[in-house]
């Protein structure tokens, strides 16, 4: 059985607990899927992203900031 991913909220999230983004990064590097969430809804969808994939969201966030 493998160990769940360990879950961190995203540099980018909103400060006031309402719009929270986590990722998964120990397993992005163990396997190269990058795992997203919506904190508020754990157990619910995920995105799997590639390498690059990871990387557009990550400027998208950063273009609206």
């Amino acid at each position: 059985m493998t160990e769940p991913p360990r879950w961190i909220a995203s540099s980018y999230s909103g400060g006031d607990g309402g719009q929270c983004v986590e990722w998964a990064p120990a397993h992005a590097a163990a396997t190269g899927e990058f795992l997203v969430r919506d904190s508020k809804v754990q157990e619910g969808p995920r995105l799997v992203l590639s390498r690059e994939g990871f990387a557009g969201l990550v400027a998208l966030a950063k273009s609206y900031s």
